[in-house]
């Protein structure tokens, strides 16, 4: 008999717990189901699971669910295509077979399938060009809070020694008073 864990939830864990899950959501399957293989791999219960998930760690991941979610819409949107070929396909050998089916009519389809493919790509090429940007000017900001961290810490060290300029000036000041009411 496997004993269940109720210790603490580690990153990796929790890690763990949002891939699986991330990845259920992606490929159309349930978070139930995500709960069962990660509570199988972390000797934990589904239930425990998925309150972990519920209650800190979707919080966290909330793009990446907005993501996953996406990704299985593309997924769909493939499968149909794929099945929409092969429907097309099936037409076409039926027609060439039978001789009822328009050719012009499958000319047409098949035009309509490439444009729609074509449509496709060229959002990913956007979608990719878009996130190629994204990445250069997060770059170009890193290197600029770098730069202004580095003025600021100047900045600090400035202030550090003027303030113990004072402190100095300070006891030079206090000497020379103690010395003069002592002669």
């Amino acid at each position: 008999m496997t004993t269940t864990r109720q210790d603490a939830w580690t990153k990796d864990e929790d890690v763990l717990l949002a891939e699986v899950v991330l990845r259920h959501i992606r490929e159309g399957g349930t978070q139930l189901q995500a709960f069962e293989e990660v509570g199988k791999k972390l000797s934990r219960t589904p239930a425990a699971c998925g309150f972990r998930w519920n209650s800190l760690v979707r919080k966290q991941y909330k793009s990446g669910i907005e993501l996953a979610k996406k990704q299985r819409k593309e997924l769909k949107k493939q499968k149909s295509l794929i099945t929409k070929n092969s429907r097309f396909e099936e037409n076409r050998v039926n027609q060439t077979e039978d001789g009822d089916l328009n050719p012009i009519r499958n000319i047409i389809i098949s035009l309509e399938h490439l444009e729609k493919q074509w449509l496709e790509r060229s959002q990913h090429a956007d979608l990719h060009k878009r996130v190629s940007l994204l990445e250069n000017e997060n770059q170009a900001l890193k290197k600029e809070r770098d730069h202004w961290l580095s003025e600021y810490r100047a900045l600090l060290g400035v202030m550090e020694k003027a303030r113990k300029l004072v402190y100095l000036e300070e006891e030079v000041v206090k000497k020379k008073a103690k010395n003069g009411r002592g002669s």
